[in-house]
């Protein structure tokens, strides 16, 4: 039955004629159409804009939005995580420039699903043909968002999977040199890649309202490049676990050898051998209680990256209008002219053509859940305590002496040495022998509180049984062996002199 409109000219329902659309504006290789000769010569005509209205169920539109609203709800969660690394000590951060980058990635990645929230954008230029990023602002900025941030996120993984691979396989430390080049890497290749993208491919509205890459030459342009890095870090993380399994088993096989061959002396190579394999058990045991976090999200990214890169490809494939399509598509578009338009008769003859429903929401679902997935394995609950410091220091600070403000009080020294009022005794314990000296006699004279800046001193008591003094010559006594019980002691001299004895 031809259409009795305009707009279908002589095209059957719901069919609209092509050559009533000229080619103005819009993703051209984007419109549905097929040669209808049968009917009249060069008549060609097109499904109407979008595809997705005719191949889905009512309501799939706004069921994409939820990916939109998925993506808020993280964006917010990645705004915070942002914050508590710029604002809060590291003590309860633990932050990382891998870290911050990665989670920079992210909002790159839900920015490209807030904005068509806000700005509603128009999926279709005209009846037949969608928007792209030269005909719709709103496509051009989601579209750059969700390449960037997809570049960002996969060089990121690759880059902390190579840094954790460094640090335990062969014990690199890494310094300012290692920051800069992963800074230059990080993010030099995403704005690169992002370039050639656009230029090359470009991007337009698929399905949903945010635009994705065209099908001309993206495998090359970005998907292949996109998914060489996410193996790579992928092989990288597998050859660090299992060089911490080795490490584990070698340990084992170490320590029970040991317990078993404790009877025997052991020889120097194997007792080398097995302090070897300690240290080296115990270094990547604490590389991975402080790098778990990392590792585990490399693995979750690298699953979401491939996961929605192989959908994606697949749906792009299957979509591509040609000779092929059209012939595996036409019981459902000879459906569809039975029924003059009534898709929901023939949406069974479409899920051959297009990937079903629920793995789409999927995808879209999956991407906007990189937010949680950052917070989860990058957050901490410290980070909470460090936020109620942050307010009871910085907003709800009360008046409070302290040592710095007190000079502003009072002159009085005691006051900001937080002294009593009453006067303190001194308690001063010299050694004996420094008072043998006169000099030192005359400086720690007891009787001397002239100078006593501690205020009135006491008379100083020596005590009856103290000799720490000297005693006059005059006092001093022969010694008298007769007093005693020693024997005395002849001292012969030489010949001519007296002989001497003591006493």
């Amino acid at each position: 039955m031809s259409s009795t409109s305009s707009l279908g000219g002589s095209c059957p329902v719901p069919f609209l004629q092509q050559s009533l659309f000229p080619d103005t504006g819009g993703f051209m290789e984007g419109r549905f159409c097929m040669p209808l000769s049968t009917l009249q010569p060069n008549l060609t005509c097109c499904l109407p804009c979008p595809m997705t209205d005719w191949t889905y169920s009512d309501g799939f539109e706004a069921r994409t939005e939820i990916a939109n609203w998925v993506n808020v709800a993280a964006f917010v969660l990645s705004i915070y995580l942002l914050l508590s690394f710029a604002v809060l000590p590291v003590k309860y951060t633990h932050r990382h420039y891998l870290s911050v980058c990665l989670t920079l990635g992210v909002v790159f990645l839900e920015l490209a699903f807030i904005i068509p929230l806000a700005t509603k954008p128009a999926q279709c230029f005209n009846e037949i043909t969608p928007n792209d990023m030269k005909s719709s602002g709103s496509c051009a900025i989601s579209g750059a968002f969700l390449l960037f941030g997809g570049w960002a996120v996969v060089i990121w993984v690759f880059c902390r999977a190579l840094a954790l691979h460094l640090q335990i396989c062969w014990e690199v430390a890494l310094g300012d040199r290692s920051f800069y080049t992963a800074l230059v890497l990080g993010w030099l290749v995403p704005v690169v890649g992002l370039a050639l993208t656009l230029s090359l491919t470009g991007v337009s509205f698929r399905f949903g309202n945010v635009c994705h890459i065209n099908h001309k030459d993206a495998l090359q342009d970005y998907w292949g490049p996109l998914l060489a890095f996410a193996a790579l870090a992928l092989v990288l993380q597998f050859v660090t676990i299992g060089y911490c399994i080795q490490v584990y088993v070698k340990s084992l096989l170490d320590d029970k050898q040991t317990t078993n061959t404790s009877s025997q002396p052991p020889t120097y190579q194997g007792s080398m051998r097995t302090v070897t394999a300690r240290q080296t058990y115990r270094r990547v045991k604490r590389v991975i209680e402080l790098q778990w976090r990392g590792a585990s999200i490399v693995l979750v990214m690298i699953a979401e990256v491939v996961f929605f890169s192989v959908i994606f490809v697949s749906m792009d494939n299957s979509t591509q209008v040609d000779a092929g399509l059209l012939q595996k598509s036409e019981p459902w578009l000879t459906c569809l002219v039975a029924n003059k338009g009534d898709k929901n008769k023939c949406l069974s003859l479409a899920s051959g053509l297009v990937k079903p429903e629920g793995i789409v929401l999927a995808v879209l679902v999956v991407l906007g859940l990189s937010g949680f997935w950052c917070l989860i394995f990058m957050g901490r609950w410290s980070m909470t305590h460090g936020w109620a410091e942050f307010f009871r220091t910085k907003l709800f600070r009360k008046n409070e002496f302290v040592s710095a403000d007190a000079r502003r009080f009072s002159n009085d020294p005691r006051t900001y040495e937080m002294l009593s009022g009453a006067t303190p005794q001194l308690n001063i314990t010299t050694p004996d022998r420094a008072l043998t000296s006169p000099r030192m006699r005359t400086e720690f004279s007891p009787t001397d509180t002239k100078q006593d800046p501690y205020g009135s001193g006491r008379a100083y008591v020596t005590p009856v049984s103290s000799y720490s003094h000297p005693m006059p010559p005059s006092q001093h006594k022969d010694w008298d062996p007769k007093l005693t019980h020693a024997k005395p002691m002849e001292l012969f001299g030489k010949a001519g002199e007296m002989n001497i004895y003591p006493g």
